[in-house]
């Protein structure tokens, strides 16, 4: 079987070849191995999941067989070897494995993600507070992610750090607003706008100020997330109707490569 698919050995020389030194996995899949799963497994242009990374063998593989993939790794070899390895096959400077035999010539473009900190983590008496490892700016940036707002801190009004309209904005502070803060902040902002206020703590009654809404970080970030819960179902009445797919062509690395980066709905060149 190893004769059709090929072995550790011939993974590891794939390895040196590539990064120059053939010690750096103790089990690299050889691209022939990868190809045969993924060809038994998926159509072109399936989705190709490996939540444990390596050497990132499954991807390139999968991106010279017209796949679109997703690679998951927790250590510094994704930026070390499989970001490098990955814009290799991109740009055709990859020439080993199965490069040949697919007649792959290059092309499309991936992302690569950096996985943010736990945003909120208990101190010593068990309370949630916000990580330490978040400065200011990270915190604003992730609660405008978790409130669909675009972040875009203003320079010249400290209370926008971002907007979801023209109208609509959002402040993000780590102080506990008082009653007069509050309507200091109501003043500026205006008729015919509106502020959501992260705060750690406020006090007097927020319903007074028709153009703010005010929420403390934790709770409402908890109230986001489903922490300890063993129930994840998403209790949707109903979905939309999947679109129809449109007919066309099996997808060929050849035809793959041939496409514009800016075609390919998954991919962007980085």
């Amino acid at each position: 079987m190893h004769e059709e698919v090929g072995n550790n050995r011939e993974a590891k020389q794939e390895i040196a070849r590539i990064f120059g030194r053939e010690d750096m996995f103790s089990t690299p899949k050889p691209e022939r191995l990868l190809q045969r799963v993924i060809h038994i497994a998926t159509e072109p242009g399936d989705w190709v999941l490996d939540s444990f990374a390596g050497s990132g063998t499954t991807g390139a593989v999968a991106h010279k067989t017209g796949r679109r993939w997703i690679m998951v790794e927790l250590g510094e070899q994704c930026h070390t070897h499989i970001v490098p390895r990955l814009q290799k096959v991109v740009d055709d400077h990859d020439s080993g494995g199965v490069t040949e035999s697919l007649g792959w010539t290059g092309g499309g473009g991936f992302r690569c993600f950096r996985l943010a900190p736990s945003l909120l983590q208990k101190d010593r008496w068990g309370n949630w507070v916000i990580s330490s490892e978040y400065d200011p700016a990270m915190l604003a940036a992730a609660l405008c992610k978790l409130e669909a707002f675009v972040y875009s801190p203003s320079e010249t009004a400290y209370w926008q750090h971002g907007h979801s309209t023209e109208h609509d904005f959002i402040y993000v502070t780590t102080q506990k607003l008082s009653r007069d803060q509050l309507a200091a902040l109501s003043e500026e902002v205006g008729e015919g706008r509106t502020l959501l206020v992260y705060c750690m703590a406020f006090r007097g009654n927020v319903s007074a100020f028709a153009n703010l809404t005010v929420k403390k970080i934790p709770n409402a970030v908890l109230h986001r997330c489903e922490w300890g819960r063993d129930d994840y179902s998403l209790q949707i009445a109903a979905l939309p109707p999947a679109p129809e797919p449109a007919l066309t062509e099996p997808e060929t690395p050849a035809r793959r490569a041939a496409q514009p980066v800016d075609a390919l709905p998954l991919f962007s060149r980085t």
